[in-house]
């Protein structure tokens, strides 16, 4: 059975982004060892999901890394995985290699129960939180930069009853950034 791979930047405080989706306390000043661990997360995933907000700015910026004369690290990966945009208002994009969806919970559900590799889940709070809160993630892969907001938007904000997660590993990187990942 494929699992569904969680991928976020949150602050110190479990915030995606500001009360006003500010996104600039994001660090990305990355070094070596950070980018050769997303190239080892991301290696085994064959498919992206991700929301229509999310996806508007992602898949031209990977599309635009992908042909640039500059080695952009992990640009043809993200370019090339076919992708899945979930929204309830587009019916038409121009997006290569993206098919878009409505219920993320049918469409990732039979996902993981055909042959085939990771899936990741890239997306905003609403898009996230929904994931979560319908327990299609296996593995949360939280990027906690060293930012505190106060207030902003959570990932955990749909949550009905508690959730209970397994540390499987603690990776702190140069630019400050530690990755937690849990498993359920």
């Amino acid at each position: 059975m494929r699992k569904l791979k969680l991928q976020v930047q949150i602050s110190i405080d479990g915030f995606i982004a500001g009360p006003a989706a500010e996104m600039d306390w994001l660090e990305w000043n990355w070094g070596e060892d950070i980018a050769n661990y997303v190239t080892a997360l991301t290696e085994p995933v064959d498919t992206i999901v991700m929301g229509r907000k999310l996806a508007e700015g992602f898949i031209p910026h990977w599309e635009a890394a992908a042909k640039s004369p500059e080695h952009v690290p992990g640009a043809e990966k993200m370019s090339s995985t076919p992708k899945i945009v979930f929204s309830h208002t587009l019916e038409k994009h121009n997006w290569p290699n993206t098919t878009l969806a409505h219920n993320p919970e049918a469409v990732i559900t039979a996902l993981k129960e055909t042959a085939g590799g990771d899936i990741i889940a890239y997306g905003g709070a609403s898009f996230v939180s929904h994931l979560i809160e319908k327990g299609l993630v296996d593995e949360f892969f939280l990027f906690v930069n060293p930012a505190a907001l106060g207030s902003g938007m959570p990932i955990f904000a749909g949550l009905q009853n508690p959730l209970t997660l397994n540390l499987v590993e603690a990776v702190p990187f140069g630019c400050g950034i530690t990755v937690l990942r849990y498993t359920l």
